[in-house]
């Protein structure tokens, strides 16, 4: 049985079933992370219809989390428009999120966790249902042509401000996820961010194969966030573009990276986070149970030097 800090991500049922999967099978895709033998996992809301679908059955999963002995550390709800210019849709967004709260604390989740700040894009259509931005969707948005960054940043603010707070009242902490053409993704981005939004539970999940991708240096950043991070989603990525490979596929020096987790005692979580379309996974149950077993093996001989 692998260690409860070791996490089956929700990339793991995305990649089976689409994005989002339904939340109606959530009991299906829990019972199947279970069988690769994780003690913990991630399960999402993403957006408002799939989040409602979860918060009607935050209930009936936390009875299920029970029987089967699994944890969820953090619930993560997707909520792209937090950032909306139009003031009625960020409350109403802040809504959402404070369910997404409510779920996760049902849960007994310690975080919610969200992507990072999307910038005030105009896309052709709606904001595109993806996980990440990639290169081509960021390349077909615009801003708008009376876009006062100043008024933008000062919203901006209030609302995570607030989204912090509301975190902070069902006792969790709110972790940004890094992509590619959204703020606060890179570490210089969210020092800077945390340090404007000035809440103490405001968090970084560390994304190995999102950063490695934008060009960070992993170990740099793990020094300069260490007192942000509690939650590392891993997979590995060959440096050129948007991927989540099994460990050892890509160019990640993890000897490394494993040493600087020792170095800066990291006692946080860490997520298997393999699959996606972008990945062309053979088998994506082998790539999940090898490799947990692979990273608690690395992970607890150097934590225990």
């Amino acid at each position: 049985m692998l260690s409860e800090k070791v996490v089956c991500a929700y990339l793991y049922p995305i990649t089976k079933y689409g994005y989002p999967p339904p939340a109606r099978d959530t009991v299906k895709h829990i019972r199947e992370m279970q069988k690769l033998g994780f003690q913990s996992i991630e399960l999402e809301g993403v957006r408002e219809q799939h989040l409602l679908e979860m918060y009607e059955m935050r209930f009936q999963v936390r009875d299920v989390l029970k029987e089967l002995n699994l944890r969820i550390p953090f619930f993560c709800a997707v909520l792209p428009n937090l950032t909306s210019p139009s003031k009625d849709e960020r409350k109403k967004q802040l809504k959402l999120f404070e369910k997404g709260c409510e779920i996760a604390q049902t849960l007994n989740a310690y975080g919610i966790l969200d992507n990072a700040p999307l910038p005030p894009y105009i896309f052709p259509e709606k904001i595109p249902l993806v996980r990440h931005y990639g290169e081509a969707v960021i390349s077909s948005a615009s801003f708008p042509p009376t876009l006062s960054w100043k008024e933008f940043w000062t919203y901006l603010l209030e609302t995570y401000r607030e989204a912090c707070d509301i975190a902070a009242g069902h006792g969790l902490t709110y972790h940004l996820h890094p992509s590619i053409g959204v703020l606060s993704s890179t570490t210089d981005g969210f020092l800077y961010f945390h340090d404007a939004v000035k809440k103490d539970n405001l968090r970084f999940n560390f994304d190995t194969a999102n950063q490695f991708a934008m060009k960070e240096n992993l170990s740099l950043s793990l020094r300069r966030l260490a007192d942000f991070v509690d939650y590392i989603h891993l997979s590995d990525n060959h440096g050129l573009t948007v991927e989540h490979l099994k460990a050892g596929q890509g160019a990640i020096q993890w000897d490394v990276f494993f040493d600087t987790l020792a170095a800066i005692d990291y006692r946080g979580y860490i997520g298997v986070d393999i699959g996606g379309e972008e990945s062309k996974i053979a088998d994506l149950d082998d790539a999940y149970v090898s490799t947990a077993a692979w990273l608690e093996q690395n992970w607890t001989e150097r934590a225990s030097r």
